[in-house]
């Protein structure tokens, strides 16, 4: 389920970013964030495993809707859509349940959530609380890495690292395992016209 989730990367130089406080890189691009109700794109995945030479290669769309959750449907190699709440994470086929998971009773999905609304979502003061963070802004463009802060978390994950401008345009993901995936973000739509009604249906 992780790995069909997540993912993030990107470092900018110290040489050629504005490099501030852990507090203060987070207030400022806070700032300099978009925050849509309704955020949609496409996504391009990269996921590089311990062993395999080849990366897994994947594609398709993603949808976050304030107050909602967020969507991230599969389109290439395999169809699969994910919806994903602040209280489970459901695997659907069509209009179909396959697989349902409540963070109430599993406290992994739980924290899973917290983090995708936060990567995608752009709530940078929630990722505080589960990371380490260290990052620069340059311009309008800015970067983050991550470390997590609870010995759970980082069992599984290494580290994270972000970038971006108005939104988030990638997550590169290095897990425990030595697993790596990188996520990118384009065609970058908000608000009424970025959902398609199939879509807006899944919520």
């Amino acid at each position: 389920m992780k790995r069909a989730v997540l993912a993030y990367c990107l470092v900018l130089s110290a040489l050629s970013a504005s490099w501030l406080p852990a507090s203060e890189t987070l207030e400022k691009i806070q700032s300099m964030l978009a925050k849509p109700s309704v955020l949609c794109g496409r996504f391009d995945q990269n996921k590089r495993l311990t062993g395999l030479k080849k990366p897994l290669i994947s594609r398709g769309r993603f949808c976050v809707v304030a107050d909602k959750g967020v969507l991230w449907r599969t389109l290439h190699p395999v169809a699969s859509t994910l919806r994903i709440t602040r209280d489970e994470i459901i695997q659907l086929e069509g209009d179909r349940i396959i697989i349902r998971r409540d963070a109430k009773s599993e406290p992994t999905v739980r924290v899973i959530n917290s983090l995708m609304f936060a990567l995608l979502g752009g709530d940078f003061a929630k990722l505080d609380t589960l990371f380490e963070v260290d990052g620069g802004i340059r311009d309008k463009n800015w970067s983050l890495q991550l470390k997590a802060r609870e010995p759970g978390l980082s069992k599984a994950i290494d580290g994270i690292a972000l970038d971006g401008d108005a939104h988030v345009k990638s997550i590169t993901i290095l897990e425990a395992s030595g697993d790596r995936t990188t996520i990118v973000f384009s065609e970058i739509q908000t608000e009424d016209r970025a959902m398609g009604a199939d879509e807006a249906a899944l919520f």
